[in-house]
């Protein structure tokens, strides 16, 4: 009985866990990596053909979008989730195999006009995304389901976003039984529509994410509506658009909540009858899976609404946006409006057009709602750059860019401490993944200095005995040879990969002895003086 780390690990996407159990071979998610990929990961160590189950945390890509190539490869085996990501995944997923198919015609368009442009083949197409949703099994939430003799299942709310769970997994091999837990994405409390996440109180085993494992939201509670009343009442007395680069799935849900009740309590006063248009044919579907799932899914304030027969995401003012004659039309509208588009990191889809025809003004607003990955356009807005590139054009950065401040779908450091102090006994051992390089780290040692926990955060290609409680392989992080702006001087780049080394084993040197730790620190700063 053995688990393989694949994917996010020392990262925040692309989620992957191999288990090796019971004579089956299982999967916890299997997500693309989004943004910036900075070190190497393994690959499934076994064909695709030979996995057996998928449990899947929650429907977001970064944890799903690659269950599509799984079953271009060969998988036929099952994918157990919950209702509502079930649901979700069954329209992301198409969604993200049409994207994978109009960047093949595109690119290929384009390499017929030049020879030295190979063939470009998309990861899967529409077919394979079908035979993934096809495999799905729902369940619902807190239920232990037997998946067969020897594995057995229970997924726990924790939300992240809708049908998000942390999975319970109980592995017997050899009459011992050990319980992993994988927490996905742990959501922040207090938020709007979806409930707490709620606790796991026992584990041999956690896997548990780390994404604001550094870091606080915020010292007070956020109030969300003042907050965005004040930005979208700042923005429209300039004359000016708010455009709001958003997760199709869960944060543009919220988004329409907060609005609802800013129409609702008149809060803008220089354009109360302000548009709004979601320009998103994903969120519009996801929008109507919230409206399916919102008795098992919703919290108490939502539910009250459904209970009155308001509709918690509707108002008056909002359109969709569903062709992409829709959606160029949004902006010949002169008057100030609000913007939701795809994606939320502006790395790919309909946003993109926006930013073209907003950024460079200085009365508009671009308002961020959730986190940035590294190496993506929304990163780089948020860090200040003051020109990007969209669509082969310059573009100068004039806009207010701003952020909802404490809106995010992930638990911060309070957050996920709490719910690792949920667990009544001390697991044997956590595992930190799904956190920027230095913050798994950090987060690592936070668990064992405040909770005392043993705590390790693995890279790709670690490998431990579930069993016997030992590592079988400890994997060095080994970066991609190539910076985000290449030298083009190979010999440069090895240097830089054995500087990337140099820090991870200064991390795993923490506790040697003082005067060993002197003697290493004297040695790097004499080749500093030497090359300095």
């Amino acid at each position: 009985m053995k688990i393989t780390f694949v994917g996010a690990d020392h990262e925040v996407t692309g989620s992957c866990h191999y288990l090796e159990a019971c004579g089956r071979h299982i999967l916890v998610d299997y997500g693309m990596e989004q943004g910036k990929d900075l070190f190497e990961n393994i690959d499934i160590p076994v064909e695709a053909s030979r996995i057996d189950y998928v449990f899947l945390t929650h429907a977001h890509i970064d944890h799903s979008g690659l269950l599509p190539l799984l079953s271009k490869n060969g998988f036929s085996g099952k994918i157990y989730a919950t209702e509502a990501t079930a649901d979700l995944a069954g329209i992301m997923l198409r969604d993200s195999a049409h994207i994978q198919t109009f960047e093949a015609e595109w690119r290929n368009r384009k390499a017929k006009r030049s020879k030295d442009i190979p063939l470009f083949t998309p990861l899967y197409d529409m077919e394979n995304a079908v035979k993934a949703i096809d495999s799905f099994v729902p369940v619902p939430y807190a239920t232990k389901t037997t998946v067969e003799e020897g594995i057995e299942v229970r997924f726990t709310d924790v939300g992240h976003l809708l049908g998000s769970a942390a999975v319970e997994l109980w592995l017997t091999e050899d009459g011992v039984t050990k319980k992993i837990v994988f927490s996905g994405d742990l959501g922040n409390k207090d938020q709007p529509l979806l409930k707490d996440p709620e606790y796991v109180r026992e584990a041999d085993y956690v896997l548990v994410e780390s994404t604001y494992g550094d870091r606080e939201h915020s010292a007070e509670r956020v109030d969300y509506i003042s907050e965005l009343s004040r930005i979208l009442e700042t923005t429209f007395a300039r004359g000016g658009n708010v455009v709001i680069p958003s997760f199709a799935v869960g944060r543009t849900q919220e988004i329409l909540y907060f609005i609802r009740e800013i129409k609702q309590q008149g809060l803008v006063h220089t354009n109360p009858g302000f548009k709004v248009f979601v320009d998103s044919p994903l969120a519009v579907d996801a929008t109507e899976v919230f409206h399916k799932n919102e008795k098992s899914c919703f919290d108490e304030e939502a539910i009250s609404f459904v209970e009155k027969g308001i509709n918690p995401l509707d108002f008056p003012g909002l359109s969709l946006a569903i062709t992409t004659d829709e959606s160029r039309e949004i902006n010949d509208i002169d008057e100030p409006k609000v913007i939701i588009s795809a994606s939320g990191m502006c790395d790919a889809g309909r946003i993109r057009h926006h930013l073209k025809h907003n950024l460079w003004r200085s009365e508009c607003t671009i308002l961020f709602v959730g986190y940035q990955s590294v190496g993506t356009l929304g990163r780089a807005l948020v860090d200040g750059a003051e020109k990007v590139k969209l669509f082969g054009e310059e573009i100068d950065v004039k806009a207010e860019i701003t952020k909802l401040a404490g809106l995010s779908g992930h638990a911060d450091r309070t957050g996920l401490l709490d719910w690792m102090r949920g667990f009544e006994s001390k697991p044997s051992m956590v595992f930190v993944v799904h956190g920027e390089d230095s913050v798994t780290e950090i987060f690592a040692k936070t668990l064992k200095d405040e909770l005392g926990l043993e705590a390790y955060a693995p890279y790709s290609g670690t490998q431990y005995d579930l069993i016997a409680g030992t590592f079988i392989k400890e994997a060095e992080g080994i970066r991609k040879a190539r910076s985000e702006k290449h030298t083009g001087n190979p010999v440069f780049d090895r240097l830089l990969a054995a500087g990337q080394r140099l820090l991870s084993i200064i991390r795993k040197n923490e506790h040697i002895s003082n005067k060993d730790l002197a003697k290493f620190a004297d040695q790097i700063d004499a080749l500093s003086d030497k090359w300095g």
